[in-house]
């Protein structure tokens, strides 16, 4: 059995949910039962085949609705491997480093490229970070207090799965000097990013090797899936940039957040619209079982 879970916070109605089972049983899906997770913002359909067929009757056809399609049994993940910029962060870091540099136009059109999987990932950081030697080290936590933002839900997400006996772990291809605080402060479990080399209090434009690139995201995510003995099934990988491919195309649920349009495309599942408490939605897990501050 599988199931399409419908979430919009706020905005779900009947009359949706019935027009879901409708457009369901007219793709051959054979759907079952409909149910709220939580009344107005998520709803599961369960139905009992044909899960492309599901994704492709569903996906986009309601107005700020977003659709997840997976098998019914193991949507609760055990293992959650995250991407950081623009995903549990509302930021680039990097972008906004280099405004202290006053380049901040010519970081993020590469960055940009980058994360559209035009550029070779690590010869792109590699360059950016070259563009920013000289830069004093103290606009690092300038930078982190005045622009890094949590996203919407990170917390709950984090904190929830972890509640519920998940690991957690962060993999970015930014850099600890910002991935060890927000790590923190969301609750990861484990954190890995790239490391900046600072001499004399400035920036020396390297990065230390290896980088974390889009091979250390997916190997991360099947280091830590063996560690803890888990099926692939069990695990959840979540980023919006190329570099986030592997790992999503390796997890249980491989989720583009908000993502760049290839990512969208390759992706199992997308939130196109929530924030990442969607993500607990999509394993079933209602709001009287969030773990929030």
């Amino acid at each position: 059995m599988f199931t399409a879970t419908l979430i919009a916070a706020g905005r779900l109605t009947p009359q949706t949910l019935s027009e879901a089972q409708d457009r369901l049983a007219d793709a051959g899906c054979v759907p079952t039962n409909a149910g709220w997770i939580d009344e107005g913002d998520a709803a599961d359909i369960v139905f009992a085949s044909a899960p492309a067929a599901a994704r492709s009757a569903l996906e986009s056809v309601f107005d700020r609705v977003d659709v997840v399609v997976q098998p019914l049994a193991g949507r609760a993940k055990r293992l959650l491997v995250a991407d950081m910029d623009s995903t549990m962060i509302t930021v680039e870091c990097i972008d906004e480093l280099a405004d202290y540099a006053g380049i901040k136009p010519q970081i993020a059109a590469i960055t940009e490229a980058a994360m559209r999987g035009e550029l070779d990932f690590a010869a792109a950081l590699d360059a950016r970070v070259a563009l920013l030697a000289g830069l004093d080290a103290a606009a690092i936590e300038q930078c982190r207090r005045e622009r890094v933002r949590l996203m919407p839900g990170a917390r709950a997400l984090v904190r929830t799965m972890r509640a519920h006996g998940a690991r957690t772990v962060l993999v970015s291809g930014g850099f600890t000097a910002f991935a060890d605080a927000v790590g923190a402060e969301i609750g990861f479990d484990r954190v890995i990013a790239n490391t900046l080399t600072i001499a004399d209090d400035r920036l020396t434009g390297t990065v230390g090797k290896p980088i974390v690139d889009s091979s250390t995201k997916e190997a991360t995510l099947r280091a830590e899936r063996a560690d803890l003995g888990l099926s692939d099934a069990a695990t959840l990988a979540v980023g919006d940039g190329a570099n986030d491919l592997a790992m999503i195309g390796v997890a249980g649920l491989g989720v583009a957040y908000h993502a760049k349009p290839v990512v969208a495309a390759a992706a199992a599942a997308r939130i196109d619209h929530g924030d990442l408490t969607a993500l607990l939605w999509a394993q079933g897990i209602g709001r009287r079982d969030w773990a929030v501050d």
